[in-house]
């Protein structure tokens, strides 16, 4: 069954086909649609070295394949040129993907199941028609887009249990489970990464979900927490790739939420929760920080101290503040620990324009430009009310998809696929320059494929050429837009 879609304007959200992505019905012989009566013209592809994936500004192209022939020549001309190197390579490429929160997998798991199949293989597939997302960050316990916020130990008032015979994961047996199992089954590589926002209440200062900080005397407990969440999954057919001891670790007005200082983060690693995951023989990463890029002094705190560092594998950062540019300096600092892009959200009402644009340029090209392994939009689904949420969690955060009665794919789902779809998880980071008007990242995959991406940053076409081994193709680019190239 095809699932209907609608634009909305207050969310500029899209109405597209698969025909967007690349793909339509298929003509009969004479050019005609005889399943609609309606008469198409017959395509023929054009002679080409390299596919270009477009989506325009003004969105009358939504990741659509154009049919035009870029063709390798020795040709010059005055143009600007992006020279694609594959000689100076980066960091390898983890994936793309997005937060599957509480609320998401509700959503998701609420469709009718031949919907709910159709649209999990479009969003987790690989082909002409699916996006091929590869990696997914899940909250440990509710997150602020959960119905309520709730842990995996949730005890009454003024009890505690310290051997956590309440542990639990069953409360997400009816939705998240399920959907991940689903996923799984779909692509089996997928990465996930998992951190709470917030220990149970009972483990922290204030005795509450929201605020506080973990009790000093809970250390070891909150490690055989992660501990047992881990086991839980796997139990459940789930492996978890990495954890961050703290989502914003520095933020308290969320809800849920707790607050970590980084010589906190630094000691519940050193001496709780990176050796019981090695007592444990727990492989899962520990990654620190998971906040904004304006506070590198935490991370490069928690690597500095040499216990702490032995255990982490690397940063994760969100863009809520700071400059994407300053994940840099702490891959400089410690080159052999790896940098991650985990979160960043499209406030709602979306500008498509100006939110595809800020987030190409900033996370899908600046984010690996600096290191990142992969990037991840904020939540993957949301309703027409922008819900669940919990009372005080954000209320404003436009999903990837917005599901009510119909599925409707906002501007997230565009940043995303225009690198998902294409660089596969082993690609690696090349070199390429920057023009005045033009931002762009370039990768190669593990078949040896090019993928460069590219935004028009100006607010008029641009004329300029991809140079790859002494031979230039020549494109133009709409004011606004962004293409994925591949050859």
């Amino acid at each position: 069954m095809k699932i209907k879609e609608f634009i909305s304007l207050t969310t500029f959200s899209i109405l597209i086909t698969f025909a967007g992505l690349g793909c339509s019905k298929k003509p009969s012989a004479t050019g005609s649609d005889t399943s609609s009566g309606n008469i198409v013209p017959t395509v023929t592809p054009v002679k080409t070295d390299a596919t270009m994936w477009l989506t325009k500004a003004d969105q009358s192209a939504l990741l659509q394949k154009q049919n035009i022939g870029l063709l390798f020549t020795t040709t010059s001309n005055t143009n600007a040129t992006i020279e694609v190197d594959t000689t100076q390579a980066y960091q390898s490429i983890d994936g793309f993907g997005y937060t599957l929160t509480g609320g998401s997998a509700t959503l998701i798991n609420s469709l009718p199941a031949t919907d709910k199949d159709n649209l999990l293989k479009e969003l987790f597939l690989t082909d002409s028609t699916r996006i091929g997302i590869s990696y997914l960050r899940i909250s440990i316990g509710a997150s602020d887009l959960s119905a309520t916020a709730f842990t995996y130990d949730d005890m009454s008032s003024g009890q505690t249990d310290q051997n956590l015979t309440n542990f639990s994961i069953n409360s997400e047996k009816t939705d998240l489970i399920p959907i991940l199992k689903k996923i799984i089954a779909l692509n089996p590589a997928i990465k996930i990464l998992a951190c709470p926002w917030s220990a149970p209440a009972w483990m922290k200062s204030n005795n509450s979900l929201k605020g506080g900080s973990l009790s000093t005397t809970n250390y070891d407990v909150y490690a055989r927490y992660f501990i047992k969440y881990i086991q839980a999954m796997k139990a459940e057919g789930i492996n978890i790739d990495a954890i961050a001891p703290q989502n914003e670790p520095l933020n308290p007005n969320n809800n849920p939420s707790l607050v970590m200082q980084a010589t906190e983060q630094a000691e519940f690693i050193k001496n709780y929760l990176g050796p019981q995951f090695k007592q444990a023989n727990i492989s899962t990463k520990i990654i620190a920080y998971d906040h904004n890029a304006d506070r590198t002094d935490y991370p490069l705190a928690v690597l500095n101290d040499p216990d702490a560092n032995k255990y982490v594998d690397g940063s994760a950062f969100h863009l809520y503040g700071g400059s994407i540019s300053a994940l840099t300096p702490v891959h400089d600092a410690f080159p052999n620990k790896n940098i991650y892009f985990t979160e960043q959200y499209v406030g709602s009402p979306s500008n498509f324009s100006g939110d595809l644009q800020w987030h190409v340029n900033n996370l899908i090209i600046g984010a690996t430009r600096n290191w990142s392994r992969n990037v991840l939009e904020w939540n993957l689904a949301i309703d027409p009310n922008l819900g669940p949420h919990t009372t005080g969690g954000c209320s404003n955060c436009l999903g990837a998809l917005t599901i009510g009665q119909s599925v409707t794919r906002n501007v997230a789902y565009y940043i995303i696929a225009h690198a998902s779809k294409f660089v596969r998880p082993g690609s690696v980071r090349i070199a390429s320059n920057l023009t005045d008007n033009l931002q762009d990242v370039a990768f190669k995959t593990p078949d040896g494929k090019k993928v460069l991406i590219v935004l028009n940053k100006s607010t008029s076409t641009q004329n300029f050429n991809i140079k790859f081994n002494g031979k230039t193709v020549g494109s133009a680019l709409p004011a606004g837009a962004v293409a994925t190239y591949v050859w």
